[in-house]
């Protein structure tokens, strides 16, 4: 909770430091765009925490969102099939993705770092050898479609919600309740605390890893085909680049332990939320956005130092209290 407080309260200083120098980060337009690329975001920062607390990595979630959405586009355009059947295969190869990488790190031993660093080159080739590295768009025939990443839903005269911001709504919910309130959910959390003891404590470890994986890769596929159809047009060697790094900084930021073992989901969207309040505050402040990584790299860096010296004061004070 005491780290859960720690990012919200960054946020709201970013947010309150950035309003007084420009007003119109208020205005309900920027509001608007901030939440829904913050729930863009904050999906597939939800897969990823997922992995993180079993105390694993995902570097392919950029090129997982690159080549669904890539997918997508070309089955609907190209090969002219139906938006149901278009879906259903981005999703069961968001799915196979997953599986992919579970198997490969518990049955063949493989190191997640390697694994998924292989992910990001391979499917980011695929995306576009499929596409023929070409851009795809959309046009005006799949509005209905595009309504799931550009829709909303009317709060004020003014103001309305985005769709993305319910998908993310009803994605964290579930996704606290499998954390907390759920069997799977304890055993992750132990998997990454310990995976020796939670494995002599009966827990079957491999698949606790591997439903990790898949769980995470599926997000990045529903982010991969609402970035597609928000932006409505996917240039297959740059949807999702450097994503994975934004849902790995929301997770941390967010109180997920690079360890394992420890991970909040609102902390994770509250993080998600820091991200993109930082780089409209890049834009909106007309900072060069050259540095938006510069920026990104230091918070992330001083997350893990945050990390590191709160697991050694806690270290410390219980040495202390058994003395």
């Amino acid at each position: 909770m005491k780290k859960i407080l720690g990012i919200l309260g960054l946020l709201i200083t970013i947010c309150v430091f950035t309003a007084s120098l420009n007003e119109n980060f208020l205005s309900a337009y920027n509001l608007q765009n901030t939440l829904r690329w913050t729930a863009l975001y904050g999906i597939i920062s939800i897969g990823v925490a997922f992995v993180i607390i079993s105390g694993g990595i995902d570097l392919s979630i950029g090129s997982v969102v690159g080549l669904t959405g890539s997918v997508l586009a070309w089955l609907l355009t190209v090969r002219g099939v139906s938006v149901p059947v278009a879906l259903a295969a981005c999703m069961g190869m968001s799915l196979a993705i997953g599986l992919a990488h579970g198997l490969l790190i518990t049955k063949l031993k493989l190191q997640p770092f390697v694994v998924t660093l292989c992910g990001l080159l391979l499917y980011r080739g695929l995306a576009r050898f499929v596409t023929d590295d070409q851009s795809l768009g959309f046009g005006s025939s799949f509005e209905g479609l595009r309504a799931l990443a550009t829709g909303s839903i009317p709060l004020t005269e003014k103001f309305s919600i985005p769709l993305p911001a319910i998908i993310l709504a009803v994605v964290g919910v579930a996704a606290a309740v499998l954390l907390r309130l759920t069997v799977f959910g304890r055993y992750l959390l132990a998997l990454g605390s310990n995976e020796e003891a939670a494995r002599y404590s009966g827990i079957r470890t491999d698949r606790i890893v591997i439903a990790a994986y898949v769980f995470c890769s599926l997000l990045a596929g529903v982010g991969g085909v609402l970035f597609a159809l928000d932006v409505n047009s996917v240039q297959p060697s740059g949807l999702g680049e450097f994503y994975e790094l934004y849902a790995i900084a929301a997770a941390v930021l967010g109180g997920c332990s690079l360890r394992g073992g420890e991970g909040s989901i609102l902390g994770v969207v509250i993080g998600a939320a820091v991200m993109r309040v930082l780089y409209n505050a890049i834009n909106i402040l007309h900072i060069p956005t050259h540095l938006e990584f510069a920026i990104i790299g230091i918070v992330i860096l001083g997350g893990v130092i945050a990390d590191e010296l709160v697991r050694r004061l806690v270290g410390r004070k219980r040495v202390a209290v058994k003395d």
